[in-house]
């Protein structure tokens, strides 16, 4: 029998099926009448590709349901209408030109820290992450992640005997968190302000290995291939749509926009489209304008609202950010915000673990409860699981912006040895504090 080649996330499986009916739910779609197809097709060999086009039939009737009329949102996914519903946004002060190179250069560095500090951990669940950390001594988490406790705690705990641990790294591994900050000053060295949404999809083609992409951006990816353009790219046969992946990948063009949340949001938002819809984009969106803002003022709560003022008022991720900013004002403790966050989203379904909103409430809590200081805002972020390395990376990258290289413990920042690895073509081995020093020049380059 000839050996099958089933690439995870390029065909339909069963659980990419569970995950369409959720996010048709999410979206406010009406999927019971295709209940009894979604059991005949989940019951089908679907490593067969002879069965490939009945799954990849049943996503596209999902893909032509309506949204229920009663639908409490208003989640569009075009620039425009998302920029028609918007709220007001918060005055920023000026641009600090003597301090932007220490800024820039701490959010690369923050990011690439706090990716360093949830990278081991990726995967785990709360009884593994926090038995290891109560079981060792480590509780609450205040350090990076290591094999050096008592052999009893790892086999208790079932620790792998691999992976990117603090004690076995002198730079940063490669990750696909930071392998598309680099991307995006290397898509902005060529195309400067005015790339395109195609521009992103060609340059990906050009410079990242198909399977170094994951969920959502491994679908658009194989579009791409099809000939099919964006946004249709982002649609097409893509349960995957509202996950995490563009968020991760917002955080250059907050860098290549200081003080400039709106330009910041609208350079994510051509770089979501390929890939995602509705929360999916805003969760980009939101967070490059967060990074915008971060490198011109130290006000959490005005970082925060500077994001939120370049999506929907009316949008699910919306909201929910403004759960976690009540709860913190409210006098709810870290923990039990954690704890709040997981009474909404269920660690265990792939579609709560990878959802952009789901990590975007840590992101938030770990920005709000972190009150800049570095260390505990990364820690706060890794903590509650989740989506460890992604929201370790983005809240490294705000607080970093903040606070500038300068500031950063080493205790962080030194295990790194200013050295990133990456997938892409040409920039397997690069030096973090060059990839910042590049990026000031091409702001400075940007506004003439």
């Amino acid at each position: 029998m000839p050996e099958k080649l089933n690439i995870y996330w390029l065909q339909i499986d069963a659980g990419a099926l569970d995950t369409e009916w959720k996010q048709c739910t999410d979206e406010g779609k009406d999927v019971s009448p295709l209940a009894a197809e979604f059991e005949r097709v989940k019951a089908l060999d679907l490593e067969d590709p002879a069965n490939q086009p009945a799954a990849e039939a049943l996503l596209d009737r999902t893909a032509a349901l309506p949204v229920k009329e009663d639908y409490p949102y208003v989640e569009p996914s075009d620039l425009a209408g998302i920029r028609a519903a918007r709220p007001p946004a918060p005055d920023l002060p000026p641009v600090d030109q003597a301090a932007l190179p220490g800024r820039i250069h701490g959010a690369w560095l923050g990011r690439v820290c706090g990716c360093l500090l949830g990278k081991p951990v990726e995967g785990w669940r709360r009884p593994k992450m926090w038995g290891y950390l109560k079981d060792s001594g480590r509780w609450p988490l205040a350090d990076y992640f290591t094999r050096k406790v008592p052999e009893k705690v790892l086999e208790d705990h079932k620790i792998e005997p691999s992976g990117p641990y603090i004690e076995t790294v002198d730079c940063m591994p490669i990750d696909d968190d930071t392998n598309y900050t680099v991307c995006g000053l290397k898509l902005m060295q060529q195309h400067g302000l005015g790339f395109s949404p195609i521009d992103v999809a060609k340059f990906w083609m050009s410079n990242l290995p198909l399977l170094v992409t994951c969920t959502a951006e491994r679908v658009a990816y194989r579009n791409f291939a099809m000939n099919i353009a964006p946004p249709r790219s982002a649609t097409f046969r893509n349960p995957f749509r509202e996950w995490i992946g563009a968020q991760i990948r917002a955080d250059f063009f907050g860098y290549a926009c200081p003080g400039n949340p709106e330009l910041a949001a609208e350079l994510a938002w051509r770089d979501a489209s390929i890939s995602h819809v509705k929360n999916g984009i805003y969760g980009e969106m939101w967070a490059a304008a967060m990074i915008a803002a971060a490198l011109v003022t130290d006000d959490v709560p005005t970082v925060i609202h500077a994001g939120l003022a370049q999506i929907p008022v009316r949008c699910r991720l919306a909201e929910s950010m403004r759960l976690v900013m009540r709860w913190q004002t409210d006098g709810v403790g870290y923990d039990r915000a954690v704890e709040n966050i997981h009474e909404r989203w269920n660690e265990n379904q792939g579609h709560h673990w990878c959802h952009t909103i789901s990590n975007a409430m840590i992101v938030a809590a770990g920005l709000l409860y972190g009150k800049l200081d570095y260390a505990r805002s990364i820690c706060r972020a890794v903590q509650p699981c989740f989506d460890t390395d992604c929201n370790g990376a983005t809240v490294g990258s705000i607080v970093g912006a903040v606070l500038g290289a300068e500031a950063l413990p080493e205790q962080w920042t030194a295990p790194v040895n200013d050295t990133l690895l990456t997938s892409l073509a040409g920039y397997n081995r690069v030096r973090i504090s060059e990839m910042a020093d590049q990026t000031v020049a091409l702001v400075r380059k940007l506004r003439g």
